[in-house]
């Protein structure tokens, strides 16, 4: 065994270790409560698995033709104690997570085998530019843990099309733990549409990681279908003044289950947030949306918004919408709210006026809604319209509403 090897497996051993010791996430986990994740061997692998050759599941497409010298990307093998100390540089360590998703982290760090770093930035000397890139992730093994750090520089503009999707239904069940490092320099913006279509027998948790430095701005647009297992996870940090963190979840449970979480930081003066997720599920699906956000004390003049939307679509799905502010603060604006029912009787009735019948009335309003949700987190719109004219969202709505009603995760 090389010390590359002992490295590594030493790293593993220490997080098992830590997992025996502490256990894996309980179902009195607060964020946890309504939807507890499949026990931990799910998420470890196994040691033949960990010690083979690392392959790297992340292609990256820059969409303009300049886009290139702008990003520096480095795939990195976690079994390479350089590599390694590169790939994790910066990134916090599982001992200093005190959340209820802490076990993520710590399965993570043992399981995690390859990553890609990516820098975003002019080169000295240009102008700053919008930069305009495609990563796809394809799972390559049974269990995994992929990780991918997003270095956006001071002032520079980027929109990111993030695609995790499999077609193929007989495809082997995968475990995927994957974690997102994202940092936004100060005055640097960030167009993020994520796209997670997983198998219907895998189990799969995302958990994305945001800091952002004064004035920096990020919009993130999820569109998420359920699986056997599905968590969607996020921490914004923001700890600039001025910085401001925009999230909506487009969640297509069908009938199985989703897990959504949504948790910021407002740490810095005239600081803002917005959470908004839409909700759509039938049969026995168990959905959940999680917001959470704490305005810090010192959080001078920070506006803070979240709007929970739950709507069964036919069946009898549990949906769990659960809003929370934590305001230690005086000088702030907050609301939030959380809205559960069919969808809108008046504008069924108004598509049945102009003779549509009820299927394709309730299709089109519910793609109507989806649509809305995803426009509303994202400042361009040609980002959101090109990915939408590829007819993603009208087939997995149509498939969604082709689910078994008796189905139950």
């Amino acid at each position: 065994m090389n010390h590359a090897e002992t490295g590594h497996l030493a790293d593993h051993r220490a997080a098992r270790a830590h997992l025996q010791r502490q256990g894996w996430i309980t179902r009195h986990s607060e964020a946890f409560q309504h939807l507890p994740p499949p026990a931990l061997e799910h998420w470890l692998g196994t040691a033949a698995a960990t010690a083979g050759p690392p392959s790297s599941g992340w292609t990256l497409h820059p969409l303009d033709g300049d886009a290139a010298a702008s990003v520096q990307a480095r795939w990195l093998d976690a079994h390479d104690p350089v590599q390694r100390a590169e790939l994790l540089a910066g990134l916090p360590a599982p001992d200093g997570d005190s959340s209820d998703a802490a076990p993520f982290a710590w399965a993570h760090r043992a399981l995690c085998r390859q990553g890609l770093r990516l820098h975003v930035g002019a080169p000295a000397g240009t102008a700053p530019r919008t930069v305009h890139l495609a990563l796809h992730h394809q799972p390559q093994d049974a269990a995994e843990a992929p990780l991918l750090v997003l270095d956006v520089a001071p002032g520079t503009h980027c929109l990111l099309l993030e695609t995790h999707e499999r077609t193929a239904p007989d495809a082997p069940a995968t475990a995927q733990n994957l974690h997102i490092h994202i940092h936004l320099g100060a005055g640097a913006h960030l167009q993020h549409l994520r796209v997670v279509a997983p198998l219907a027998h895998d189990l799969v948790a995302h958990h994305v990681h945001a800091t952002l430095a004064p004035q920096a701005r990020y919009a993130q647009a999820l569109a998420a279908t359920g699986s056997a297992y599905h968590l969607q996870r996020s921490h914004f940090a923001l700890q600039g003044m001025g910085a401001r963190a925009r999230q909506a979840a487009l969640l297509l449970a069908g009938a199985q289950q989703l897990d959504h979480q949504a948790r910021t930081d407002l740490q810095a003066a005239q600081a803002a947030s917005q959470v908004e997720s839409l909700a759509l599920a039938q049969g026995g699906a168990r959905a959940v949306s999680n917001a959470y956000t704490r305005i810090a004390p010192g959080a001078d003049g920070a506006d803070v918004r979240q709007r929970l939307t739950g709507i069964p679509l036919a069946g009898h799905p549990r949906l769990v919408l659960r809003p929370h502010l934590e305001i230690l603060h005086d000088n702030v604006q907050a609301a939030h709210g959380a809205t559960w029912g069919a969808l809108p009787e008046e504008a069924l009735f108004y598509a049945a006026q102009r003779g549509l019948d009820d299927a394709r009335a309730r299709a089109l309003i519910t793609e109507g809604m989806a649509r809305a949700v995803l426009e509303r987190a994202l400042d361009d719109s040609a980002l959101l319209a090109q990915w939408l004219e590829g007819g993603w969202l009208a087939r997995q709505l149509e498939r969604q509403a082709q689910a078994p009603l008796g189905d139950t995760v």
